[in-house]
């Protein structure tokens, strides 16, 4: 039946424990109320991102199984605190054939999703070369079961639910320390500023600075969140409806906007635009609205803290009356703003400043090595081109020498007239005509050696004589005279 769905929301609501940091518009005014509002399945909220990088896969998993008529019939009737001990995930060996198979290709999905943003950083720190451990790198994810990466379990819900409920718990402590260090920041910037000016102009700047903090603090009263007059300024101002006719539950009931019957934290969160608005606008210098935001989350969060008995993050109608009975809820305290309430200490600003200026000292050791590395590739660059250099010009002197071998030997010139030279063709010829006449002479018995080497001495010395005594230009032939015996 479609009138279970209203019940099942705000189990859902508790699985899912909502948070939002987005500044949420209060709804259009409700003068009349006659009667319980009807539920439509089509006009369902829509489910709020919870700020959890699994945030799509939890809503996925819900909404599929909220779609079980029996799953919704025990997350109907199981508790909080059962749901946290993980009662509630047994329940999945019972649901239809048809969603547990949704809820596999879903985890199968969610796997890959993880796997590819382990690549993606896998890659932006260099490791390309490497290769990719996933199943080591999927344990840091314990919202699933990473050794069965195809089918979803009992112990997958189990963890996604236990992961969920932590995260989210931890979000407020986390949100504080973030808004923490963005304060900080702001205060350090400041005074850096300060230091490079001169002493009148940071004169000047200080003035300005105190001018600005007067008049940002300069504002109307606000309620303390959650109290009568807190919630009888949204009554008049923001419903129209006569102050004297407050009624706690019309107003739990005009502002219950999915009308799940609980107040969750983005519907806290819209109560408190009207006092916001006394203390922001984004028109003024002096009013920052990260600030503004911080502020709605502290509201909220005290609101949450005073009224959530059972601590499930959604305040019932029945826990919203017992607080209206409350002292707290009539005679209020005063409620202290971020600009009395700074959100950290002298302390903490000096060890955040000497922790700036360890990393800026880091920062320029980084660089100046990085200089230095510069300088060494940049003279190693020069001897290389050097180098290239000096080789090319041993490649080109080689190139001319080897052209120098190839060119015709030069001629000789004796008084202008070209003397070819003489090869060892012309001395070979002269040698075979001297050696006939030799073989006649007869041989000494005694000195027959003696006087034929004499006689080819004289010849030779002959010979060497004709080709002194020839004029020039002309080629001496050789003759040898036959002596007989």
């Amino acid at each position: 039946m479609w009138w279970s769905r209203v019940l099942l929301v705000s189990w859902v609501l508790v699985l899912v424990q909502l948070l939002t940091l987005e500044a949420v518009p209060i709804s259009k005014d409700k003068t009349k109320i006659n009667q319980e509002p009807e539920v439509n399945i089509e006009d369902a909220p829509a489910s709020v991102d919870t700020g959890l990088h699994y945030d799509r896969y939890l809503r996925e998993v819900i909404d599929f199984l909220e779609k079980d008529e029996h799953f919704r019939e025990k997350l109907h009737n199981t508790d909080m605190e059962d749901i946290k001990q993980g009662k509630l995930a047994k329940e999945l060996d019972f649901v239809s054939h048809h969603v547990r198979t949704k809820l596999d290709e879903l985890k199968r999905q969610e796997v890959n999703r993880l796997r590819t943003l382990i690549k993606a950083r896998h890659d932006l720190e260099g490791g390309n070369d490497m290769a990719v451990d996933h199943q080591a790198l999927l344990k840091q994810f314990e919202y699933l079961n990473h050794m069965n990466p195809h089918t979803f379990e009992v112990d997958d819900l189990d963890r996604l639910i236990k992961s969920a409920t932590n995260d989210l718990e931890n979000f407020d402590k986390e949100r504080h320390e973030e808004f923490k260090r963005y304060e900080m920041m702001k205060e350090h910037d400041r005074r850096e500023h300060l230091k490079t000016l001169d002493e009148d102009e940071r004169k000047r700047e200080e003035e300005h600075y105190e001018e600005l903090r007067k008049k940002h603090a300069d504002h109307p009263k606000v309620n303390h969140p959650g109290s009568q007059n807190q919630l009888k300024e949204v009554w008049e101002d923001t419903d129209g409806l006569d102050p004297e006719d407050f009624d706690p539950k019309t107003f739990f009931n005009l502002h219950d906007t999915n009308g799940d019957g609980f107040f969750d934290e983005q519907e806290l969160e819209s109560l408190f635009t009207k006092e916001l608005e006394k203390l922001y606008d984004p028109t003024n210098e002096e009013d920052d609205m990260v600030e503004m935001e911080e502020e709605r989350l502290r509201m909220r969060e005290h609101v949450m803290n005073e009224v959530d008995s059972n601590k499930d993050r959604l305040v019932s109608l029945d826990e919203f009356m017992t607080a209206t009975n409350k002292k707290e809820f009539l005679e209020p305290d005063s409620w202290e703003t971020l600009e009395q309430n700074q959100p950290y200490t002298d302390e903490e600003m000096r060890e955040f400043e000497e922790h700036l200026a360890r990393q800026e000292q880091e920062l320029h050791q980084k660089s100046a090595d990085l200089q230095k590395q510069r300088d060494e590739l940049e003279r190693q660059q020069e001897q290389l081109n050097a180098q290239k250099i000096e080789l090319q010009q041993a490649v080109d002197h080689m190139e001319r020498l080897k052209a120098e071998k190839l060119e015709p030997p030069p001629e000789v010139h004796v008084e202008g007239n070209a003397i070819p030279e003489v090869h060892a063709v012309d001395n070979q010829q002269q040698h075979d005509q001297e050696a006939p006449a030799q073989e006649h002479q007869p041989a000494d018995p005694v000195h027959g050696d003696a006087s034929q080497e004499r006689g080819q001495h004289q010849n030779q010395q002959a010979g060497e004589q004709t080709h002194q005594d020839l004029p020039p230009g002309h080629q001496a032939s050789p003759q040898i005279d036959n002596h007989l015996p």
